[in-house]
């Protein structure tokens, strides 16, 4: 096992990677910008080092002074947690160029899942179910109205290399799809460097269900069941649950077999999660492959008991998985919120000043936080800073204690999405399971 481990990123899951390092016994050293130099994390690891000003590019992006302080330190290895470079071929190969261990896959594979048009032909080629599309990149608008007529509207416009729900777009008709393709086109190739596009058909009333993997390098691969991600704003989850009210044992094990011939096929391992795009009867589609760990992995270790971050170290470590896909079992049910710096109404981002924080306690009920009682929220990342987990014995109890600690949670100072987050909780829909894509449109922003 590693005995120092460099961590690079920020906010809570750089908090929640040291909590597991130190229980392994492993140094932890983190890196910061000078915006964070007050952040939990960096007062929870052995060492930290400031990494650049601000400015993402300048900092958590500046891969160059991040080895720079990983050779320094002597760290063996780096967690990239989620964002940021965790999923960033040229990063992953340094790491390797460095000597220095990629606590995730090899960048072969990152590099394979990380282009959705290449991950597309890979799926099919090894017979995954993937949602009806092209395989090639968009020549132009007549080359897309092509595809789409062929397909069938509506369809989805996507970026090939894209991610956070950056470049895509719902798109009902010829003239829509035309009016759309250049944008879209120009936001992935500022965001990505990548500016390819793909069509595929729209699904309607979907559902978002993952699969969560782990594979060593013994070649044992296999599922930690699933979890449903359906609740969206602007293609980013909000809220994530395990299991998922909709399956039955039938798709799920189906789902997790499959997601398990996927992973094998590309010799995947470590941690890493198939998406599937699950339609209303129970019809499962290839959406992409993380080849990282997930917001939502807390959902996943409450009701199977396996610390996944504990398996990434041990894996990239070069160790065996030492549990079969029979010992995995599933116990009671879990729910995670995304608490976000956002005005409740318009969803615009709100820094500031955090002058109080109330944290709910109790049975069940975890944090995951990038923040504390007096942190100043920038505007300079992402607003998500916190995350709160529940688990009970079942769904009912669990959405009753979510709703009980959301009603609990104080933060003072700024604005967040508790607010929505109470009304999703609470709406009968929700209750019912009735968890598709649409819901937050159908039901929160449509007032219903």
């Amino acid at each position: 096992m590693f005995t120092k481990v460099l961590i690079a990123n920020r906010g809570e899951i750089a908090s929640r990677i040291i909590r597991t390092c130190k229980q392994l016994g492993i140094e932890t050293v983190a890196i910061y910008s000078e915006a964070d130099e007050d952040a939990p994390h960096v007062k929870l690891a052995d060492e930290a080092y400031v990494v650049g000003p601000p400015q993402v590019n300048e900092s958590y992006l500046n891969i160059d002074r991040i080895f720079e302080i990983a050779k320094r330190t002597g760290a063996e290895a780096i967690h990239p947690g989620y964002g940021f470079l965790s999923e960033n071929v040229e990063f992953a190969k340094r790491c390797w160029e460095e000597r220095i261990q990629f606590i995730g896959p090899n960048p072969d594979v990152i590099s394979q899942m990380g282009n959705k048009i290449e991950a597309r032909k890979t799926m099919e080629r090894a017979r995954i179910p993937v949602v009806p599309g092209n395989f090639t990149p968009l020549k132009d608008e007549d080359d897309a109205s092509l595809v789409a007529s062929k397909i069938g509207y509506p369809v989805m416009l996507k970026a090939s290399a894209g991610g956070g729900g950056i470049g895509m777009k719902v798109v009902h008709n010829d003239d829509e799809l035309r009016k759309e393709l250049s944008g879209n086109q120009k936001r992935a190739l500022n965001f990505f460097g990548n500016g390819d596009m793909f069509i595929e058909k729209f699904i309607e009333s979907p559902r978002h269900i993952e699969i969560q993997l782990l594979a060593d390098n013994t070649g044992n691969t296999i599922y930690l069941w699933e979890r449903e991600c359906s609740i969206q704003r602007r293609h980013q989850k909000v809220v994530e649950e395990a299991p998922s009210p909709f399956l039955d044992e039938a798709t799920r094990r189906q789902m997790g077999e499959v997601a398990v011939k996927a992973a094998r096929a590309i010799g995947y391992t470590n941690a890493g999660t198939i998406e599937f795009i699950v339609d209303e009867k129970k019809n499962f589609y290839f959406l992409e492959m993380n080849t990282r760990l997930q917001v939502e992995h807390p959902v996943t270790e409450e009701i199977t008991g396996i610390d996944l971050v504990e398996q990434q170290l041990k894996v990239a470590a070069g160790e065996a998985l030492d549990f079969t896909q029979s010992d995995v079992k599933r116990e009671g049910h879990s729910l995670e919120v995304r608490i976000y710096a956002e005005d409740p109404v318009t969803f615009f981002p709100s820094p500031g000043t955090i002058t109080q924080l109330n944290l709910p306690e109790g049975t069940g009920v975890r944090h995951e936080l990038g923040i504390h009682g007096n942190s100043v929220v920038t505007p300079f990342y992402d607003p998500m800073i916190a995350k709160l987990i529940v688990t009970a014995n079942t769904r009912k109890e669990a959405i009753t204690r979510m709703d009980t600690a959301l009603s609990a949670y104080s933060i003072e100072g700024i604005k967040t999405n508790i607010p929505t987050l109470q009304k999703i909780i609470t709406h009968e829909a929700f209750q019912k399971g009735n968890t598709t894509t649409c819901f937050i449109e159908n039901y929160i922003k449509g007032g219903k």
